[in-house]
């Protein structure tokens, strides 16, 4: 299988380079890295130059945006970028990988045999660590039937029917969700951890606290499960502010009449399966 792998980057000079050694790292040879520099104004270009200079797989790209880390929209242009240097046909797997990741050195060998156990495979994935008390332990929020957006890999047939990713906050649950709606499985697996050096979310602008609200209503959540699911994800954070922010978010997406991300029929494929992945929690 022929792999691209496109990492957005921005500010990342503590940590690029790690990525980038353990991405060269695999047992199973990846074809093309781009890096696209995403208006850092640190030595992430540098040191992405200096990759660039030593090995012919990675290639850097500049692209200009914001300097504000609003979730969705930038990380998710500045990967469009990087996706527009290559002919996507040419490749079987297009991966987004974020440059705050250490992978063990059996990563793609091991996401690759997921994908070759079935056609329907559209997604394949470990879980994130983070280093807490010395230890590596699994990323708060980490779900099985979640990949987490830092280590998206997507079957390239898939990726196209789903249409791409989303700019948009939520585009790492909308892209799971389209894929389940056509049929492909979205694979974890558990026992493979990749070390997330940055905690997710830790950069983002304040400004950012009610676009998730927003982004339920453009998954056209509805209201009680927008609630439940702001209540999950504050319980998980220990954060309990984020209900109100998150109710709120929604509200003015619902008084903007903010156009939805997904169809009719998508939207109500989403509320099933989260209402059954809800019912089946609690014993139903």
């Amino acid at each position: 299988m022929k792999i691209a792998v496109i990492i957005p980057t921005y500010n990342e000079e503590r940590f690029i380079s790690k990525t980038l050694d353990s991405l060269l790292a695999q047992t199973f040879p990846i074809s093309n890295i781009i890096i696209v520099n995403d208006n850092s104004t640190d030595k992430t270009l540098e040191i992405a130059n200096s990759y660039q200079n030593q090995h012919e797989s990675i290639t850097v790209v500049s692209h200009q945006s914001s300097d504000q880390n609003i979730p969705g929209s930038k990380v998710v242009n500045a990967f469009n970028f990087g996706l527009a240097q290559i002919d996507i046909t040419d490749f079987d797997i297009i991966c987004k990988y974020d440059a705050d990741l250490i992978f063990p050195d059996n990563y793609v060998e091991l996401m690759v045999s997921r994908f070759r156990l079935s056609d329907t495979n559209g997604m394949v994935a470990g879980h994130c660590s983070i280093e807490k008390d010395g230890e590596w332990k699994l990323e708060k929020g980490t779900n099985p039937d979640h990949i987490r957006g830092a280590l998206k890999a997507y079957r390239t047939s898939c990726f196209q029917q789903i249409g791409g990713l989303q700019s948009s906050i939520g585009w790492d649950t909308i892209d799971e969700m389209l894929a389940r709606y056509h049929g492909w499985e979205v694979v974890t697996i558990p026992q493979l951890h990749i070390k997330h050096l940055k905690p997710t979310g830790a950069s983002y602008n304040a400004k950012a606290k009610y676009l998730q609200g927003e982004a339920f209503y453009k998954m056209r959540y509805g209201w009680w499960l927008t609630f439940i699911t702001a209540a999950k994800m504050a319980w998980n954070k220990k954060n309990f502010q984020l209900i109100p922010d998150y109710l709120k978010g929604y509200k003015l997406a619902q008084k903007k009449n903010l156009e939805p991300l997904v169809t009719v029929d998508q939207g109500r494929f989403i509320r099933s399966y989260r209402w059954n992945g809800i019912k089946s929690k609690l014993g139903f």
